[in-house]
């Protein structure tokens, strides 16, 4: 097959999810790393709007190739695209979770990656001195020095973007230990989120975990001291083309281990207040949003794009049958994550 054309960072943690998907996959795949825009107007290919990491470039209907990005939608497109090995459980109900876990991860876990990236010094300092050369490692020492300066000083200003401050770090810091607690618990049942094979979810997680275990020095200490099967599992994620997976590894929703719940209820004590208050504050127009999250007063920037993620998730939970509702429900009544679920 011809091989799958994407722009990557190697610190990016969707890209890293996106990788780790399309070698399970045994989708053959050519990665440059590199800045998405500039290799775009390198080739002559339109850029997307917005345009970020993973950019992947798919033919037209002329054979002429365009970039793509957001790695939700990909992710069901190259189902389409190539069969077998899918990440996408059979089971509506089953495949409805999977969707939270997920969206879950690119949403909230990603507050986790960045805060510690930027928050504490010497992660900013690490991160300062490896996204340069991430980007070309032999860069002139000038360039270099002017580059860490600019990337440290951009981000760190940025940290009120997703909501940390001194007040949130308490809170972002807790989450995360609760987190890689529930993750230690769950992978002590079974070796993927919903059973014996992964899913999307597992990769959205893998993503975000190669940078928290992998790249930053303070989350990768946490996670050490907190949940040695996390780190153990974010290797094992890396490369998972040599299991075979049957249907029957997914294990069916009533029979999930009590464990998966822990890890809900994480969704719904953190991610299900921010994702209300976000939705309220984008349909009045508020460029910001203020809420209590976990007991502390939590305020970012409204995105707009988060809002549609709590519409897709509705979408998704009310296009199941009132039988697979009624399977959803049971197991995460009780979780939080029901409150995100809004009338139809």
């Amino acid at each position: 097959m011809k091989p799958l054309r994407l722009v990557g960072g190697t610190a990016s943690p969707y890209t890293q999810k996106m990788l780790g998907l399309l070698r399970y996959r045994h989708i053959p795949y050519a990665v440059t790393w590199g800045d998405p825009a500039g290799t775009l107007d390198a080739l002559g290919i339109e850029k997307p709007r917005p345009i970020f990491h993973p950019t992947f470039l798919f033919d037209n209907d002329d054979g002429k190739p365009h970039g793509v990005c957001d790695s939700t939608p990909i992710i069901r497109r190259l189902e389409a695209l190539y069969p077998g090995r899918s990440v996408l459980p059979t089971d509506p109900a089953l495949a409805f979770i999977d969707d939270l876990i997920e969206d879950f991860a690119d949403e909230w876990c990603t507050k986790y990656m960045f805060h510690y990236r930027w928050y504490p010094k010497v992660d900013a300092d690490n991160a300062g001195a490896l996204l340069p050369l991430g980007m070309d490692v032999s860069m002139p020492a000038e360039t270099y020095a002017q580059f860490k300066d600019y990337v440290v000083e951009r981000q760190v200003s940025r940290l009120y973007v997703v909501g940390s401050n001194d007040t949130t770090a308490a809170v972002i810091d807790a989450s995360y230990r609760r987190f890689l607690t529930a993750m230690e618990g769950h992978l002590a049942n079974q070796k993927f989120m919903l059973g014996g094979r992964p899913a999307a979810g597992d990769f959205g997680l893998y993503g975000q975990l190669t940078q928290l275990v992998g790249f930053d020095p303070t989350p990768r200490d946490i996670a050490h001291a907190v949940s040695p099967r996390t780190v153990a599992w974010v290797d094992l994620m890396r490369d998972q083309t040599g299991l075979e997976p049957q249907d029957s590894d997914w294990v069916a929703i009533e029979e999930q281990p009590e464990s998966l719940r822990e890890l809900l209820a994480e969704i719904g004590r953190v991610y299900a207040p921010a994702q209300l208050a976000n939705a309220k504050a984008v349909r009045a127009g508020e460029k910001t949003w203020q809420d209590q999250i976990d007991g502390a007063v939590w305020t970012q920037q409204s995105f707009p794009y988060q809002a549609k993620c709590l519409r897709w998730t509705n979408d998704c939970y009310h296009a199941l049958t009132a039988h697979d509702r009624a399977r959803v429900d049971a197991l995460i009544a009780g979780t939080g994550v029901e409150s995100m679920l809004l009338q139809d």
